[in-house]
């Protein structure tokens, strides 16, 4: 079944695409959830109609992100934490403790924007990326320190 998007969806493309998905999957979750409608005629028409709306709003998006990389990518990223022999961590830092760091910086970033492939279990120094747009990631440093003993 063929479907036009009415916003950017991860896994199938960006506002105003048409795809081909599953008609069970268009039917229960995308159209009702108002992430898509059918392709009809009085759609496809309708969409040729805002075609240059949304390619405006992609590229003012775009440039909102670009904008937010250069503050971001200059950002380094402090985190404690206890570890034990071998410098490894007795938790692990995930996408959730760096959001909360960059919001105490100023900066609010979701944490599923936040690519990790794994969580961290080690002291040290990281590379770590942040999604902003679909075409503009922006990579930050993380430091993971270990916390000072309390006697």
């Amino acid at each position: 079944m063929k479907v036009i998007l009415l916003q950017d969806f991860e896994s199938l493309g960006l506002e105003g695409d048409i795809v081909d998905v599953a008609r069970g999957y268009a039917r229960n979750y995308l159209i009702p959830k108002g992430i898509a409608i059918e392709s009809s005629d009085a759609n496809l028409k309708a969409l040729e109609m805002n075609k240059e709306k949304i390619m405006a709003r992609h590229l003012k998006d775009k440039e909102a992100a670009e904008g937010a990389r250069e503050r971001i990518s200059q950002i380094t990223v402090n985190l404690r934490r206890k570890a034990g022999e071998e410098d490894k961590l007795y938790g692990s830092v995930t996408s959730r403790d760096i959001a909360e760091e960059l919001e105490k910086e100023g900066v609010a970033v979701d944490r599923r924007k936040i690519i990790l492939d794994e969580s961290i279990r080690t002291l040290g120094e990281f590379e770590v990326s942040i999604k902003l747009h679909q075409e503009v990631i922006a990579k930050i440093k993380l430091v993971v320190e270990r916390q000072e003993e309390e006697a």
